[in-house]
């Protein structure tokens, strides 16, 4: 309990002494939940986007400020010298790993990752032209007609055993949504390969040949993914917050993100910037009339990749993502006039003092949809990935929810604005 409190009115002439918290780092923040019974009024946020629905020690960002932090050790450190797994780890337990536990994580981790065989059957009885995310919404919720022996939320180690196997059985899972939707076959893991490795080959290998991980694009999806991992209480994981409060099994509370995900202002973004750049290269359009038409109020197109609603600053992984952007199409080839006009729109806006005034930087969708694009995934696996990156962010927000004494079911108020209490004609 805080030893602060601020006084508030209320319209109707009552007041409430709220107590004043605070975390480790960001804004103090008013304890409201005295508020309507002191006053009877409470409060109106839309979006809560001035409402902290709990307390968390998983991941922080300034926005202003442009950090990212995961359980305090900044995003940028860890893209440098971490594996995605060993992320996964310290999300997770809420630190790194020592070489015994990171030994002992991985092999867990790779022995999860095979799928029961009638999960490749529930994933053939899907329409042929099934978009990848509808299969993995229902497979992921599926998961717990398998696996009845860690569906005990309250046990600690059923909690454990299911974020393990979510994260292990992910991007086995993801291969066999993008198999299915291209009509190939399913490829068994490799536990010899190392998590990124073997999603590649689950990706990509087909029976009947020799298949060897390239390295620049095991880098450059490790990195994704690290970048990806978790960014607090964003829409998918506030849904599996609030799905999971109601006691929903672990399966169906990643469902319920992977759902929210899905929506076009969420996981879609890095596939809107894609679809704008091949329209912008398609068009011929010149850099000096794109920006101008992001500029027209009257003009409905708009410029996507920039900004974003937490940083108001630069996103402190688009500059990371960036240079990973050029090793790989220097590596692959990739869609250069792609990556060159999306160099060229970086600089333009960078020196535009329209976009620096209203802080409009790039952010990291504006490249990992070109990454995508060079290593020939598809657009409609743009979520999917981004989903098997931030299942452990998820399951880590979901488990920290269930350690929290403080935890209850969730339940928003709301303004009423329907019609007046009134009688049924007679």
């Amino acid at each position: 309990m805080s030893d602060r409190t601020s006084s508030i009115s209320t319209p109707n002439g009552k007041s409430s002494e709220l107590p004043v918290l605070s975390g480790t780092h960001g804004p103090d923040v008013l304890d409201v939940r005295g508020l309507y019974k002191d006053t009877g009024h409470f409060t109106y946020d839309p979006g809560y986007a001035t409402t902290a629905s709990c307390k968390s020690a998983i991941t922080f960002i300034d926005g202003d400020e442009g950090v990212l932090l995961y359980r305090g050790y900044p995003i940028e450190q860890l893209a440098e010298h971490s594996t995605y797994l060993e992320v996964c780890y310290l999300l997770m337990y809420g630190e790194l790993p020592n070489p015994q536990q990171s030994e002992e994580f991985n092999s867990i981790i790779s022995h999860h990752t095979m799928v029961h065989e009638n999960i490749r059957d529930f994933i053939n009885g899907f329409r042929y032209d099934a978009h990848p995310m509808a299969m993995l919404v229902g497979t992921i919720g599926a998961l717990s007609s398998f696996y009845h022996d860690s569906l005990d939320i309250n046990n600690p180690l059923h909690r454990e055993i299911s974020a393990q196997r979510l994260i292990a059985k992910m991007p086995t899972i993801a291969s066999y949504c993008y198999n299915h939707y291209r009509g190939l076959p399913f490829m068994y893991p490799d536990n010899s390969l190392s998590y990124v490795e073997n999603f590649t080959r689950l990706m990509f290998a087909v029976p009947a040949e020799e298949f060897e991980p390239n390295p620049v694009a095991v880098k450059a999806l490790e990195l994704i993914m690290i970048l990806h991992a978790d960014h607090e209480q964003n829409a998918s994981t506030s849904t599996v917050r609030l799905a999971g409060s109601s006691g929903a099994n672990p399966f169906a509370s990643i469902a319920a993100g992977v759902a929210s995900l899905w929506g076009p202002a969420h996981g879609g973004a890095n596939e809107a910037c894609v679809n704008m750049l091949d329209a912008i290269v398609n068009s011929g359009e010149t850099i000096e009339k794109t920006i101008a038409r992001a500029k027209d109020k009257n003009d409905p197109f708009r410029l996507m990749g920039f900004g974003h609603r937490v940083y108001k600053n630069f996103d402190p992984r688009a500059k990371l993502i960036q240079k990973m952007c050029h090793d790989l199409l220097n590596e692959l080839g990739g869609d250069t006039p792609m990556f060159e006009l999306a160099r060229k729109l970086e600089e333009a806006t960078l020196a535009d003092e329209y976009f620096i005034e209203r802080r409009l930087y790039p952010n990291v969708d504006f490249y990992s949809g070109i990454i995508f694009r060079a290593l020939n995934i598809p657009m409609n696996m743009f979520t999917v990935m981004f989903a098997m990156s931030r299942t452990v962010g998820w399951i880590s927000h979901w488990m920290e929810m269930h350690e929290d004494p403080e935890g209850r079911i969730g339940r928003p108020r709301q303004i009423y604005t329907g019609a007046a209490k009134r009688d049924y004609p007679v």
